[in-house]
């Protein structure tokens, strides 16, 4: 089982920077992902971020070269590093983690809300 709780959001105006946390505990081993979802009001969830066990890192393409994920192993961390913001990227933001061996299992944190001001 793994608990993710995250940290981070809040209110900044157009322009500016925010640093999601996202802290894991429980059985953090094997293959597994991390990921940073988010969902603006009235649209689905969509998938901002991906950090694999390895180090390997992907981005939608609407965040590209302004979101940064990293991940601390050491501290079962994951980070989300979100400069140049603009309201677009207004929503909750999930934090999602997957392990992929030994086993299949999927969990995600309860949200923090980012809102960018005009």
């Amino acid at each position: 089982q793994v608990q993710l709780v995250e940290s981070g959001g809040g209110l900044v105006q157009a322009g500016g920077s925010l640093r999601l946390s996202c802290a894991a505990s429980g059985s953090i081993f094997g293959i597994n992902r991390f990921a940073w979802y988010r969902q603006a009001p009235g649209k689905q969830r969509e998938l901002v971020a991906i950090i694999t066990s390895g180090g390997n890192t992907s981005y939608v393409d609407s965040v590209k070269g302004r979101f940064t994920i990293s991940r601390d192993s050491a501290k079962n961390t994951v980070y989300l590093q979100m400069n140049s913001l603009s309201p677009g990227d207004t929503g909750v933001y999930y934090c999602h983690f997957r392990t992929l061996f030994p086993s299949d299992n999927t969990y995600w944190g309860q949200g923090t809300q980012v809102t960018v001001s005009s």
